[in-house]
């Protein structure tokens, strides 16, 4: 049985500017003390307060999420997914960094505001009972015995790539390329000297742009074009609009390249296509994850 998920009732210990638009916010209560870290690329649902309302009639238990969604919409508390940045269990923190973009949402708006003892709410695994209930679907990164690994994602994904990369293996080898609005806007982090980190700086070009070609070229010399004579792979569309797009392979002991690709669904599903069917990357070797949606909010 998979380890339960709950609502964390914390509060604000800390807001750190980091970058032009990356804020650091540091989350304590006792209640974390309960909380079950995966590592890695894990997400947790951040539950915003309403403006002059708060958490009021935010429901709790095990079936918090359909009462939720059963909420009228003046009284139903705004959701959002993050990645956890890090978590201290001995010191009972948590740190989320926010992409801060103005007044465009909730999440942004609130995190502009916020201040040290301000209420949230998390959503996310609870300690489990017995060491067979374990965390499920709460991080993807599963590269295997890879001989070496592609990560890539516009700033929505770089505190995961940060995560991960700090988690990998010194003998780790590898490529990286994280796309984000300005060179002002590139964050410290460790990696293996066997991984080239690259920040990609918008600087105004359209979105996906530049992290696209990056991974384009990467493809063209590090992976072996599928034979023309074995056909086109298959791979069932995804209409980002109206569907996620989540395809995520499990660990496997044997292949020699693992992709992990996430951010803006469009971008994401046009790097799958080219992957996937253009190149010839095996689906099992490749982690492409949808975070966001132009115009889409996330329900």
């Amino acid at each position: 049985m998979a380890a339960r998920y709950r609502v964390f009732s914390v509060r604000v210990a800390a807001v750190s500017s980091l970058t032009p638009h990356f804020v650091r916010v540091t989350l304590t209560g006792d209640e974390l003390g309960a909380f079950s870290s995966v590592g890695l690329d894990q997400r947790i649902k951040v539950v915003l307060p309403i403006p002059g309302y708060g958490f009021t009639d935010l429901p709790d238990g095990e079936d918090w999420y359909t009462a939720w969604r059963a909420l009228p919409d003046e009284t139903r508390n705004p959701l959002r997914t993050y990645t956890v940045r890090s978590f201290r269990p001995d010191a009972r923190e948590l740190d989320i960094d926010f992409v801060a973009h103005g007044d465009t949402g909730p999440a942004s708006r609130w995190v502009a505001g916020c201040r040290v003892g301000d209420e949230l709410r998390i959503v996310g695994p609870a300690v489990p009972s017995s060491a067979d209930e374990l965390p499920s679907g709460a991080a993807e990164f599963a590269p295997g015995a890879a001989n070496r690994i592609l990560l890539a994602g516009d700033e929505t994904a770089a505190p995961a790539i940060c995560a991960i990369l700090e988690a990998l293996d010194v003998t780790t080898v590898g490529h990286v390329f994280i796309e984000v609005p300005t060179d002002a806007d590139r964050l410290p982090v460790t990696a293996p000297a066997g991984v080239e980190v690259r920040w990609i700086a918008r600087n105004g070009a359209s979105h996906g742009v530049r992290m696209t070609d990056h991974v384009h070229a990467w493809a063209s010399s590090a992976v072996t074009p599928v034979s023309a004579d074995s056909g086109p792979t298959e791979l069932a569309d995804v209409d980002v609009d109206h569907q996620t797009l989540w395809d995520v392979p499990t660990a496997e002991s044997h292949r020699p390249v693992y992709a992990w690709i996430a951010g803006e669904a469009a971008c994401i599903k046009e790097l799958r296509r080219h992957l996937v069917r253009g190149v010839g990357l095996d689906r099992k070797q490749v982690a492409f994850m949808g975070y966001w949606r132009h115009g889409k909010a996330e329900n």
